[in-house]
Parts: structure tokens; sequence; C-alpha cells
């Protein structure tokens, strides 16, 4: 078994995510790293990079955080928080990882694959372009389904509140997918003619489109719905690297 450490790990997951292949807004990769050079006992996983969540991962022993949302961007977002985060980093000298549209469309661990199965959906494609890419699945259930039953398998299985758009069917048989922010991406649920589009969250834009275009819009929660990634990194790291990893819970409301 490779040795845990956090070389080895980022190592690991750039190739597997294939981090250096997809053009992205966020800094994909090490962001910040960490005076440790040897093996590692906990790799901790989560969907934001924060203040809250590096205090919760330190009190856990955290020498790693992978996440989802990282603290650099191109162009850079907040230079005030970006340094304000690094400095609480470097101070715990824990190491930052992060994975943002790679982990969204990656076809086994990402975000948007993760939600097609935890729907059991089958005959899934490849579904909604963002900067070229498509991000999302689309797919079908084995036979036609209310929509407010799917809302509440979502909302289960995530443990989060569904916002239900119901400007559709009663009852859907195809789905769309992106995890997140994704609602400009409901344009390619109409042209493709889907029953629902499960994203995220969805705004007066989102909510209006879908109206126009009677549309079903199933708003998981943006922060719920990409929980399901870095909990796959999760399984993966430990399963790799016989290292300890936890999984540190924030903002679940969001």
């Amino acid at each position: 078994m490779t040795k845990a450490t956090i070389k080895n790990i980022a190592g690991f997951l750039n190739k597997t995510l294939r981090v250096g292949k997809i053009k992205d807004a966020s800094k994909n990769g090490l962001q910040v790293r960490s005076r440790k050079r040897g093996e590692i006992g906990t790799v901790g996983f989560a969907v934001d990079a924060c203040i809250a969540t590096f205090e919760k991962a330190r009190k856990l022993g955290v020498e790693l955080l992978v996440v989802h949302h990282g603290i650099k961007w191109i162009p850079q977002k907040d230079r005030v928080l970006e340094t304000l985060r690094e400095a609480c980093l470097k101070k715990n000298n824990m190491a930052l990882y992060v994975a943002h549209l790679p982990l969204d469309l990656h076809e086994k661990y990402g975000n948007n694959m993760q939600l097609a199965r935890l729907l059991g959906l089958s005959r899934l494609n490849k579904f909604g372009r963002y900067h070229g890419i498509k991000i999302g699945y689309a797919g079908t259930f084995g036979s036609a389904v209310k929509l407010v039953d799917v809302a509440a398998q979502v909302g289960r299985q995530l443990r989060s509140t569904c916002l239900v758009l119901p400007f559709g069917k009663e009852r859907i048989r195809s789905i769309g997918i992106v995890s997140g922010g994704g609602g400009c991406i409901l344009p390619d649920a109409v042209r493709e003619k889907l029953d629902c589009f499960l994203v995220g969250e969805a705004d007066l834009a989102v909510f209006n489109a879908a109206r126009d275009q009677r549309m079903n819009v199933i708003a998981a929660g943006h922060y719920a719905t990409e929980t399901v990634g870095v909990k796959a990194l999760a399984s993966l790291i430990k399963e790799a690297f016989g290292v300890k990893t936890v999984f540190i819970e924030d903002t679940k409301d969001l």
C-alpha cells in the first residue's frame, strides 16, 4: 500500500480526477501546503473551505482537508478572505486539496453521478454543458414516478429540504442532474425534452424560466447536492491508503 503522505494523496487525486485536463475557475489540486512531510493519520473531507470547517477539522486531528470549494480562484473572488483562510490553515499546519469541476463531472466519484445512482437511474448520458464541458448526467426511471415522490426520496437521502417547482408533468420518466449552482443549465433540460431538472439551488430567474417552459425543477440544496462527491472520495482514499477519513458537516441547510 502506498504511504499516506500529503504528496502521494494529492498526486493520486490529481490523476484519478484528471485535474490537469479540466478547465476551471478554481485552482484545483493542492492549494495550501503544510509543514508535514511524513505519513499522516487523518484526512478530512468537506464541501467548503471556510474557517468554521477548519476549526472542526483541527479538533478531529485532520492533517489534509479535501474540499469541493477552495480558497483560490481565477480571478480571485476575495483576496482578504483568501489570506484570512490560508493563515488559519497554516497556523493549524493543515494542507488543503481542492477538486471543483473535476469532482462535479467525474464518471464514478462525481457529485452528479453519485446523485444519479442515488435515484437508481438507467440509460445514463452526459448532460448539461458548462463552459464547453458536459458536467451532469441525465437518465430515466424504470417506470413513471410522481415528482413529489422523487423529491421526497432525494430529501431523505441527502437529509435536505427540497424546493419543488411543479411546472411540468405530475409523473416523470426522465431527469437531468447538475449539482450546486447549476441553474443556468435549465435550458439544456428543456432542449432535451426531459421531464425534470434536479439542481442544487434555483433563483428567481430559474423559477420564471421553469414556469414559462413548463419544466419541473427539484432544488435539493447547493450544499447537500455537493456532499456526495467528497464522501465518495473519502471512501476511495480510505481504501487506497489505509488512512482514517472523516466527513465534516457544515451549513447543511443551504
